[in-house]
């Protein structure tokens, strides 16, 4: 028996194609061969009953629905499908009594929860006790990472898989079979040639319902059920990527971007600053993106890095898409061409550190301002050296309180314009220690007068 909760039982009369050439085996399931060739963990885990409640992790269109649906058939359980989009506690138990009547009978319910990290945690809650009584057997499916969106108690009694996205190879067998299904269904012979296909299969995304989903439309809408290279480059040109701007892939591709230009890499830099324009990203997300890999990753190895990224977001917000995208670009181009050096980064998180740690160390009485009488009377100000009316306008006393005057925070690196920084931090030092020095001598010699 299986019970669909997002139609609640009643039946699509405009069945997608994605649906009728939905497998009736595992072994007629494309891809995932990693899961489930025999041998491995997963179909032993299944031919052995020791499968337990699992969460099915993968992309869009990776098979997710389809391989919990055929668990049931190889336990003999009772399917039951819910969506954590439209669906609430409150199903849940309705649900989960149903479940306990078929218990009484012998028969185990499998409980199939689509997009389970919709539901928050306290939602999720619902189901703890009855995976671990075994009133059901919990199957949840998610594109988003387990460790983020399923609650730690739920996710520990849990197997967490891991679907790929599908190979274009599996995406070509899957195309051929619905051109086949396809002229079945018509009553009038389809026939895409090998281009048009391979065209569909790379823009899927290895995402097997969109891939046919596209074939079903190109079906549709064809004269002659004739699909050719130039048919679907039309339909092609006009979809977007698939993207999702608050999941795990927008962080993937910001962070490949990052590392892109971290790395020197122009190329894979102006790849993936391509994908995430081309996928919908907001574009001026990206400049602040950069902005902040100015100053992390690059510093004052070369701080006109900072002015070019700045002035790529300022060009953007002035000229907009698809003008002002080629100021990121440039922008793009130049980050990863300059020399890098994260020094400035972490002498800030050295100096917060060290202010976490100290806590509120009391301003030296010499740099402290002395605008009344009384506050001169108490020292402030006293011995304070200006530093224009000193040799080289180097001071000697220090500017940072005693409890941490040794303390160093920033050590430029040897790249660019921080090698020349580096030899007058050394310079500065070994004048400001010689002054330092001749300033004791003096004021230890004994007075002549």
């Amino acid at each position: 028996m299986k019970t669909d909760f997002f139609t609640d039982g009643e039946k699509n009369p405009g069945q997608p194609l994605a649906d009728r050439l939905r497998p009736e085996s595992l072994d007629q399931v494309v891809g995932q061969q990693h899961l489930l060739d025999p041998g491995s963990v997963f179909r032993s885990a299944l031919d052995n009953d020791a499968l337990g409640s699992i969460v099915l992790w993968g992309p869009p269109g990776s098979g997710k629905t389809t391989i919990a649906l055929l668990i049931s058939n190889y336990t003999g359980e009772n399917f039951v499908r819910f969506s954590a989009v439209t669906g609430g506690v409150a199903l849940v138990r309705k649900i989960i009594s149903e479940a306990r009547k078929h218990l009484e009978i012998g028969t185990g319910t499998l409980l199939f929860v689509d997009e389970i990290h919709r539901f928050n945690r306290a939602q999720q809650d619902a189901f703890l006790p009855h995976v671990e009584n075994g009133t059901i057997r919990l199957v949840g499916a998610t594109t988003e990472n387990p460790s983020f969106e399923i609650n730690a108690p739920l996710l520990s009694r849990c197997t967490v898989y891991v679907l790929n996205r599908l190979e274009k190879k599996d995406l070509l067998n899957l195309l051929e079979r619905a051109v086949k299904e396809c002229s079945n269904d018509s009553g009038k012979t389809i026939h895409a040639d090998s281009k048009a296909l391979e065209m569909i299969a790379e823009m899927s995304d290895g995402d097997g319902r969109r891939c046919l989903n596209i074939l079903e439309f190109l079906v549709k809408t064809v004269e002659n059920g004739n699909i050719t290279a130039s048919d679907t480059a039309d339909l092609l040109d006009s979809m977007p990527l698939l993207y999702d701007k608050s999941g795990e892939e927008h962080f993937n591709l910001i962070s490949a971007l990052h590392k892109s230009l971290r790395s020197g890499d122009v190329d894979a830099s102006l790849y993936w600053l391509a994908r995430m324009i081309e996928s919908g990203e907001n574009p001026l997300y990206i400049a602040r993106r950069m902005i902040r890999f100015a100053t992390e990753d690059i510093g004052l190895a070369d701080p006109y890095a900072l002015t070019v990224a700045m002035r790529a977001a300022d060009s953007y917000r002035f000229l907009g898409s698809p003008e002002g995208e080629l100021a990121l670009a440039e922008a793009a181009c130049y980050l990863a061409l300059a020399p890098k050096s994260n020094s400035v980064y972490t002498a800030w998180k050295k100096a917060r550190k060290t202010v976490r740690e100290k806590g509120s160390i009391p301003v030296p009485a010499h740099l402290r301002n002395a605008p009344t009488n009384l506050m001169k009377k108490l020292g402030y100000g006293k011995g304070y050296q200006y530093a224009h009316t000193m040799p080289g306008k180097i001071v000697t006393h220090s500017n940072l309180p005693e409890e941490i005057e040794k303390e160093i925070f920033y050590t430029p690196g040897n790249t660019g314009r921080e090698i020349l920084l580096a030899q007058k931090l050394t310079e500065w030092k070994k004048v400001r220690e010689i002054m330092r020095k001749r300033r004791k001598i003096r004021k230890d010699e004994p007075d002549s007068r």
